[in-house]
């Protein structure tokens, strides 16, 4: 396993088995990602109420989202990039609304598990860089989603 996932859920309604199975199949994004060292992340499941202060303390929306990524690796303006130490990659945080995510897999007509899947995946790719800013990034990053989802076996 090359990636070590802290898992924290401020709401008490993810079960040790959904989390064991967000980490399988984080692990194999991972390992379609081409993330061979060791690498380090947390996911914080959450109710509307801390995600809308999230969202708008960060992001200046002043609204529930279904899922926020916070990437610690990216390089700030004027910093500096550590090289040589042997520590593990820390990617970031990814923070899960969960009532959302029920929302929505009720909207979408599929399993919470399968939204809770969807989001991970989606907030994991978004730690490593991808955007769906434009037509073109949403394609390649929704694609993505797509085929990490139906690798692992979690379909619609």
């Amino acid at each position: 396993m090359n990636l070590d996932i802290d898992f924290i859920d401020e709401v008490g309604e993810i079960s040790d088995e959904e989390c064991q199975k967000i980490n399988e199949l984080l692990q194999v994004a991972a390992k379609m990602e081409g993330i061979i060292s060791e690498t380090e992340l947390s996911i914080t499941f959450v109710d509307n109420d801390r995600i809308q202060e999230i969202n708008r303390d960060y992001r200046d929306k002043d609204q529930p989202t279904d899922v926020i990524s916070f990437a610690l690796e990216e390089m700030g303006e004027g910093e500096m990039e550590i090289i040589g130490l042997d520590m593990p990659t820390i990617l970031g945080d990814i923070i899960i609304s969960i009532p959302r995510a029920r929302e929505q897999a009720e909207e979408y007509g599929h399993s919470f598990m399968r939204e809770l899947g969807f989001l991970a995946v989606h907030g994991f790719l978004h730690l490593l860089g991808y955007d769906h800013g434009n037509t073109e990034e949403e394609h390649e990053m929704f694609s993505k989603q797509k085929e990490i989802l139906e690798a692992y076996g979690l379909h619609r």
